[in-house]
């Protein structure tokens, strides 16, 4: 298995998902080889970048016309350590006209795929602090468009999302 080309980007799940960006139903790739090992991750075995099948445009192509008129959103779930080949699969769902959206373990969006996306979701999985559903989460999920943080949509009881903005690294 595995990529041939060098900074390809591998995926080891490819799943239709209604909760992760609220009000979208979204097309999720798991992208494999993320480097930062959070204790309790429940994606372990996609940390190898080795794992997976290749996530090329014309895959990308091919997996948004089987969903064509049901999906509004592509979700990443990691491949920010590999910008290059994610922005070019970002740029590709923006001219398909669906909204973007990436979760990264990093404290922070990377402002190169910033002008790419639409959603971002931020920090690393802590499990004592629980996850977006959490009212103490460390994890921040940002619709950049709106400039509001989406958490309180999916606390246990929801309350409106408040204005905020995450942080973006310096490149």
């Amino acid at each position: 298995m595995g990529s041939s080309r060098p900074n390809q980007l591998n995926t080891t799940a490819c799943e239709i998902l209604l909760q992760e960006i609220p009000g979208e139903v979204s097309l999720a790739y798991l992208i494999s080889g993320c480097p930062l090992g959070c204790k309790g991750c429940h994606s372990s075995d996609s940390w190898s970048a080795a794992n997976g099948e290749s996530l090329t445009v014309d895959r990308l192509n091919s997996d948004c016309e089987k969903y064509r008129g049901l999906l509004s959103c592509v979700l990443f779930l990691g491949g920010e350590w590999q910008s290059t080949s994610l922005a070019e699969l970002l740029d590709e769902c923006r001219k398909m006209g669906l909204r973007t959206a990436l979760y990264t373990g990093l404290t922070y969006c990377p402002s190169a795929l910033r002008p790419l996306l639409d959603y971002v979701k931020t920090g690393p999985w802590q499990a004592e602090l629980g996850g977006l559903n959490n009212p103490n989460s460390n994890q921040r999920l940002y619709d950049l468009q709106r400039q509001l943080c989406l958490n309180p949509l999916l606390w246990p009881t929801p309350a409106p999302a408040y204005a905020a903005v995450p942080a973006f690294s310096p490149q």
